[in-house]
């Protein structure tokens, strides 16, 4: 039986010493001889090297708390208030957060370890400069201790939000990077697009007045123009419009005929854009344009119509054509009053005819010679000689 108990205490450790399981002693760094006749002694290794990853268990601090003299050069201790968050610094870099009404201890190495606290009782916004800390931190304890702690946002460019705490408002939000300490309360963030979006609805199978049932895809361009109206008063502003948009389609189109819509379809997109307007302007919405893009008929309707167009530029066809006739046969009868009262005239149109006919053949035999040719063509008469 050995009387003698040897102790090897390390640079990364304490090592605490029992006598009759009551703590005798904290040994640090060195070698230690104890005599041990009654086999009294026990000892507990403690591991120092990292402090803020072996923060003392509750049987330590337990100990701590009963022997505050024994532990006093080997450990600091820390405490947070109700409303109260810790941020723990080691060589000033931050390397933990700790939660409202909690308390501990840290062993004391050879990196200096600061509590820093910090009132959330009224004010919980995160400071600008805090905010950029955390996000930017790759700290796996710290990562790991913001999740619970920390409630973290990011509005871009063009939008707005709204910061609900226990279900009230508590303040409007602009584009940015904004971050709230979560404790003791219940924070949401509801954020809304200022910029003009487009919404599409599709695929509206709808009858006409005169029962021609089609089929109507309408764009419209809207935007918000007053975010709180649109966060107290709508649930989805989005399913609100869609809905609005659709009614309003069908109203304007049932109480109209294929024809009507068909000659004027900007007519109905103005009819359609003034029914909504009104009711979006009321939840802070603005309408800035809608248009019907496709006004699709079904397959026989659209046979009927191609058929009825084709008549119409056929009649149209045959109008023109007759016109072109009448001013032609005009036209010459004209001409052949002209030339009634106009040898001369009629001569030269003569030879007109001739040149054209000569122009086409390639052979010409003239008998009696040219004179003959042009007197047998027409007589002329003196007028003044005959009378």
């Amino acid at each position: 039986m050995q009387f003698l108990k040897k102790i090897t205490v390390s640079d990364s450790q304490l090592v605490l010493l029992f006598k009759n399981q009551q703590l005798h002693k904290i040994l640090p760094t060195g070698v230690y001889t104890f005599w041990d006749w009654q086999q009294q002694l026990s000892v507990q290794n403690v591991q120092i090297n990292n402090p803020l990853q072996q923060e003392l268990s509750t049987e330590l601090l337990f100990l701590a708390e009963r022997y505050p003299q024994l532990f006093a050069p080997y450990i600091k201790h820390w405490q947070t208030g109700a409303h109260e968050v810790g941020l723990v610094y080691e060589n000033a870099n931050l390397k933990d957060i700790k939660a409202p009404g909690q308390r501990g201890a840290y062993w004391l190495g050879h990196q200096a370890i600061q509590l820093q606290l910090i009132d959330i009782a009224e004010k919980f916004e995160v400071p600008s400069e805090l905010t950029a800390l955390l996000h930017q931190s790759r700290e796996p304890l710290l990562l790991k201790a913001l999740l619970p702690a920390v409630l973290s946002t990011t509005l871009p460019e063009g939008h707005t939000g709204f910061l609900l705490c226990n279900g009230k408002t508590h303040a409007e939000l602009c584009s940015g990077l904004h971050l709230w300490w979560k404790f003791g309360r219940e924070l949401q963030v509801k954020s809304f697009d200022l910029r003009l979006q487009n919404m599409e609805i599709n695929g509206q199978d709808i009858l006409t007045k005169d029962r021609v049932s089609l089929r109507v895809n309408l764009s419209a361009m809207w935007q918000i123009v007053d975010a709180e109206q649109v966060r107290s008063q709508l649930v989805d502003v989005k399913d609100y419009l869609y809905r609005e948009l659709q009614l309003a389609l069908r109203t304007v189109v049932s109480t109209q005929t294929l024809d009507e819509l068909l000659v004027d379809k900007n007519l109905l997109n103005q009819q359609v854009a003034t029914i909504v307007s009104s009711k979006a302007e009321k939840f802070g919405i603005a309408l800035h344009s809608v248009g019907a893009r496709d006004i699709i008929l079904p397959g026989e309707m659209k046979a009927i119509l191609t058929q009825v167009v084709e008549a119409q530029k056929l009649a149209e066809a045959n109008l023109i054509k007759r016109q072109e006739e009448t001013q032609a046969t005009r036209s010459l009868h004209n001409t052949a009053k002209v030339m009634e009262g106009n040898p001369v005239l009629l001569r030269l149109k003569e030879l007109e005819v001739l040149e054209k006919i000569t122009a086409r053949i390639q052979n010409l035999n003239v008998y009696g010679g040219l004179d003959g040719v042009m007197n047998d063509l027409v007589k002329l008469t003196d007028r003044k000689a005959a009378s």
